[in-house]
């Protein structure tokens, strides 16, 4: 996910709960490794027990329009907060749709696009038995306006909804009712209506995103809600302890009956923060622990604990995280003004290698050949018009293009990278392999916590300091082109900071193939024009992709309906029930 630690992002027909099912060929399930990433694993609808799920970093936010982790997104929408849409939760590309989750079905949508229209389901309460209202989900998304009090959360809504009111939020609102943002409207309890000043194609996806959940006005704590957020869902927090633990059980005012997506299988979620990630990994193969919900991966000393036992190897799995490792080419950065220059590095480049520093194919994660991750649409596996799909440097085509670029004997460059975890150890290896062309690229650390916001994200800065090369990472916030690749090749999105189009791209068809995709409401044609964008970049040789991020991640073999979600690229889990 852009903004967060984790990914960065799925999933109805799993069930709503219910009797166990007979065994039968449908419901044995995948087994062994990666199973989860191919099925369900121990399917089950069997409730009961206590779901034991640990992190050693506290959420960003339990307040949904706060959360910026992935895991956290997962983890709310699975238990405690629903939204007017949801991803189905099906493993496989099923689970990429969004279904209705409060509201009855996908919206009615009008005037070319622009009117979003919502009817929601009868029946559908918060914790204390007070029922949802579309007032209430209108005061949640009101709440995202409020920057000044509840930072950290995605602009999407704000940005998308605003339209030059400059909506101060619900806590500066002169509105009596506190419900005075113009774009949605509430004219009954069952309707609400977006009005859009353009179409965006990917607008249901921001509703179904935790900022989106209903909050009501009168339990509204403002900074504080995070501590203890009202339960839309089919738990609610019975304590929160921050740094230390999270209890949840089952919200006894959720209906099974209107919620086609969550199985609700444990009477109980514990949620243990702060332990060091090594215990975790220990815990995990211990079976003291069921789920690590950061879903990164096992440390390296777990890695061969797991790969090289059978009996252990067999309960874990390695999902595309829907994340891009890669680097950006400055294009306003002397010789990469220059097309061949930047092309010499797409050939030099040894991927291999990259991938071996990140922890190889099983850990580390496949070659990447372009700018679109497998999880999201338009995605083309053909498309590598460097060559790279081996993962081997090209050596001879590379001096070619040093020739046709007037640097036949190589160039100094330098490298940005992070000070921290496996980006060292792979920034190594691009300078290795780029030394064998004449490229010397010298490595220049940062600390990881300024390093997007204001080492490569603040172009007077990547200028000044001669950043030819950035190290990054990317994954989408929803699954679609726009979720993903907008924001890192729309060249009227570059900023003085905060900057995410590093390579400083400015290309006027990139742009405008960009408008018409987010105002295409048929979403395999936006795929396609997405497809044609990444084309576009990979062609102008501003980035290099090297792996489609995976994670190793280790599951308790009692744990039950186990499934990699594509959305989030991790466990689903609000599916997960324990035998």
């Amino acid at each position: 996910m852009a903004g967060s630690t984790a990914i960065a992002l799925v999933l109805s027909a799993c069930g709503s709960g219910g009797e166990d099912k007979p065994t039968t060929s449908e419901t044995k399930g995948e087994t062994g490794f990666n199973a989860a990433t191919k099925g369900i694993v121990n399917p089950s609808d069997k409730k009961g027990g206590t779901l034991k799920l640990q992190t050693h970093d506290d959420p960003d936010s339990w307040d949904g329009a706060r959360a910026y982790y992935a895991w956290v997104w997962n983890f709310s929408k699975g238990y405690y907060a629903r939204t007017l849409l949801t991803n189905e939760a099906k493993p496989g590309d099923d689970g990429l749709k969004l279904v209705g989750d409060l509201a009855t079905d996908l919206p009615k949508i009008e005037d070319g696009g622009k009117k979003y229209t919502f009817t929601l389901k009868d029946g559908i309460k918060f914790e204390d038995g007070s029922p949802i209202t579309s007032k209430d989900i209108k005061y949640g998304i009101e709440r995202n306006f409020a920057t000044d009090i509840l930072s950290g959360g995605p602009p999407y809504l704000k940005d998308v909804l605003d339209q030059g009111q400059d909506y101060p939020g619900p806590y500066k609102d002169t509105d009596p009712d506190k419900l005075g943002l113009k774009s949605v409207a509430t004219p009954d309890d069952k309707t609400i209506v977006f009005t859009l000043k353009e179409p965006l194609s990917d607008f249901s996806y921001l509703l179904a995103m935790p900022g989106s959940a209903p909050v009501p006005k009168d339990k509204d704590t403002g900074v504080k809600y995070g501590d203890k957020p009202v339960s839309s869902g089919p738990y609610k927090f019975q304590s929160y302890d921050a740094g230390k633990k999270a209890v949840l059980v089952r919200n006894e005012n959720w209906d099974a009956k209107t919620d086609t997506v969550r199985k609700a299988l444990p009477d109980s979620i514990e949620l243990t923060i702060g332990t060091a990630p090594e215990e975790i990994d220990n815990q995990l193969i211990s079976g003291t622990a069921d789920i690590d919900v950061a879903q990164t991966g096992v440390q390296q000393g777990a890695q061969a604990k797991v790969l090289l036992d059978a009996d252990k190897k067999k309960n874990a799995d390695t999902p595309n995280t829907g994340f891009i490792r890669y680097f950006s080419i400055n294009t306003k950065v002397e010789p990469f003004t220059n097309i061949h220059c930047r092309k010499a590095v797409e050939y030099a480049t040894d991927k291999t290698t990259m991938q071996t520093a990140r922890g190889g194919a099983e850990a580390g994660g496949d070659i990447a050949t372009n700018m679109l991750p497998p999880t999201i649409a338009g995605h083309d596996p053909n498309l590598d018009p460097y060559n790279t799909k081996s993962g081997k440097p090209q050596i001879d085509k590379a001096k070619e293009e040093l020739k046709l670029c007037g640097k036949p004997d190589g160039f100094d460059t330098v490298i940005a990278t992070r000070n921290a975890g496996k980006e060292p150890k792979t920034a190594e290896a691009l300078q290795a392999a780029l030394k064998n062309v004449g490229i010397n690229a010298r490595l220049d650390p940062t600390d990881a916590s300024l390093y997007f916001r204001s080492t490569i994200g603040a172009p007077s800065n990547t200028h000044a300091k001669g950043y030819g090369l950035m190290m990054a990472g990317w994954g989408a916030d929803f699954p679609t082109g726009y979720g993903f690749l907008q924001v890192l090749v729309d060249g009227r999105g570059i900023t003085p900071s905060g900057n995410n189009n590093y390579a400083e791209l400015d290309n006027a068809e990139v742009n405008s193939l960009i408008d018409k995709a987010k105002a295409e409401t048929d979403a395999s044609k936006a795929a396609e024009i997405w497809g044609q964008i990444n084309k576009i970049v990979m062609d102008e040789a501003v980035m290099v992709p090297f792996v489609y991020d995976k994670a190793l991640n280790y599951r308790n073999p009692r744990v039950t309906n186990v499934f990699v979600t594509k959305y989030y690229g991790m466990y689903d889990f609000g599916s997960l029930g324990v035998s």
